[in-house]
């Protein structure tokens, strides 16, 4: 197999060399905020969209299958341009690989205007995909270079850091998505969809901002791996079973994820409306982002005692911070008086209470479960994706506020999911690091098919209870990886 090795330095993974890319790792992090709060804005495309185009639960699903699909076919397209030309990344550079990726999905976000104006579901797919072959290009980038930002063992706790800036994204977005397609820039006898034109202009306007900045700053090019062409990543076992765990770990989030607000909004369950929902979509994304601020401490290489205070100071200060955010009175920012907002803020707060004590119990669950994993990436994915099999069996044969509070609680231990599965499936792949991610990202597809036979589900058996069947057994291959499938690596490293 002809190799031609990267001109670029690559440093010995040693365990002061996070130190010296601190100012990139954190340059890094905003864009995994930015996609976050991006990406959760489907959640609240989809009944938005099914009630402006009176779709059925399948059809609204196909807006994650356009958006998730797209990260399949551009990972598909890097992949077969690395075996047939040799890796990208390799070639471009990291940071020039954000750049390009920025650019295409200022592309997507600004056709969401001509979607809006000519009342195109259709129309609203296309963007959304274009927008996510831009995001399959910054993953691709982004995930591998946060983990080659100091040593390899402690790859899991940068990502999950990193990870936990994209939930900060994930969790306030539901609440300022909600409130402005449902209430701000929803206008009186127009088209529903037409409330999407101005908030994705914006995100056009900060992805050509962003690229912009990226493409003038400094980054260190560091492990850009090897210009080699071939399919040498698949020689890996635990590298093709990681693929794997990520299609079911992502189409299992993304199926709950999706289906929140219309489960709430059951009858049976809950009884909310959509604009009330859309916060409790909040507090299941607010709940990755506590679980991975958590796992960057629980796996790094932290004092024990520090652990300890971290691991308590972090969950108790993020639930203050999702109980304030869902707390906010969106709707009195039109027209009050500073005054007037932060008194009925305040009033919103106390009377959250009822709500958010329910809460902590699973936040001392997740404490607890941190403490079982001990520090090690496969055990604690284990041990967090049998916990949510058993949550969704719960909400499955159960009805209420207990089939409420188990799907929203899910956030908590499907958190350290992506980055622990990513990391361990990135172990012992040298130089081809890029080549991996490129499949893992391509297993993002997970996310454009399980929630639509989720919903198919739904559809068929008129019972969407039923139908979180779907998420339980991807978490439970998950759950396989963690405990044995990581495993199987390095057997063909010498081959």
């Amino acid at each position: 197999m002809a190799s031609i090795t990267s001109t670029h330095p690559v440093p010995s993974s040693t365990s002061g060399a996070g130190a010296n890319y601190r100012g990139s790792f954190a340059i890094m992090t905003s864009l995994f905020f930015l996609w976050g709060f991006m990406t959760v804005f489907n959640d609240i495309l989809i009944p938005r969209f099914k009630e402006a185009f009176t779709l059925t639960y399948f059809q609204a699903m196909l807006v994650q299958f356009a958006f998730f699909g797209a990260y399949f076919v551009g990972s598909l397209i890097y992949f077969l341009i690395s075996i047939t030309t040799g890796d990208p990344i390799a070639k471009l550079g990291y940071k020039n690989g954000v750049v390009i990726g920025l650019l295409i999905s200022a592309t997507g976000s600004a056709l969401f205007w001509p979607a809006a104006v000519a009342m195109s579901y259709p129309m609203f797919l296309i963007a959304l995909f274009v927008v996510g072959l831009g995001f399959a290009m910054l993953q691709i980038a982004a995930n591998p270079y946060v983990t080659i930002l100091g040593p390899e063992k402690t790859a899991s706790s940068r990502l999950n850091l990193a990870q936990g800036f994209n939930s900060i994204g994930t969790t306030i977005g539901p609440i300022i998505g909600g409130f402005l397609i449902y209430q701000y820039f929803a206008k009186t006898g127009a088209h529903g969809a037409d409330s999407v034109k101005l908030p994705y202009l914006a995100f056009s306007i900060v992805f050509v901002i962003l690229a912009v900045i990226f493409f003038f700053i400094r980054l260190p090019h560091i492990g850009e791996g090897q210009i080699e062409r071939g399919a040498g990543a698949l020689k890996y076992p635990h590298v093709v079973l990681g693929v794997i765990a990520i299609f079911m770990y992502v189409g299992g989030e993304v199926s709950v994820g999706s289906a929140i607000i219309n489960f709430l909004g059951q009858p049976g369950v809950a009884g909310l409306d959509a604009v009330e929902a859309s916060k409790y979509v909040s507090l299941y994304w607010g709940g990755l982002m506590i679980g991975r601020f958590m796992g960057a401490v629980e796996l790094s290489e932290m004092k024990k005692r520090n652990k300890q205070i971290m691991l308590i100071a972090i969950p108790l200060l993020a639930y203050l911070l999702l109980w304030a955010a869902k707390s906010c009175p969106m709707e009195a920012l039109q027209s009050k008086s500073f005054s007037e907002i932060f008194a009925q803020w305040g009033e919103q707060f106390r009377a959250n209470w009822q709500v958010f004590k329910l809460y902590l119990p699973f936040i001392g669950l997740c404490w607890t479960l941190f403490q079982f994993g001990k520090g090690r990436a496969g055990r604690t994915l284990t041990i967090f994706s049998l916990t949510v099999v058993a949550l969704l069996l719960v909400a499955i044969l159960m009805g209420g506020k207990l089939a409420m509070w188990c799907i929203v609680a899910i956030g908590l231990f499907t958190s350290i999911g992506w980055s622990n599965t990513f990391s361990l499936a990135l172990e012992g792949t040298g130089g081809l690091k890029s080549q991996v991610s490129s499949l893992l990202v391509m297993a993002i597809l997970g996310g454009a098919i399980l929630p639509p036979v989720q919903g198919y589900i739904a559809d068929v058996t008129k019972n969407l209870q039923l139908s979180f069947i779907v998420p339980l057994i991807a978490y439970a291959y998950v759950a396989f990886y963690g405990a044995m499938g990581h495993r199987m690596r390095r057997k063909a490293q010498n081959s």
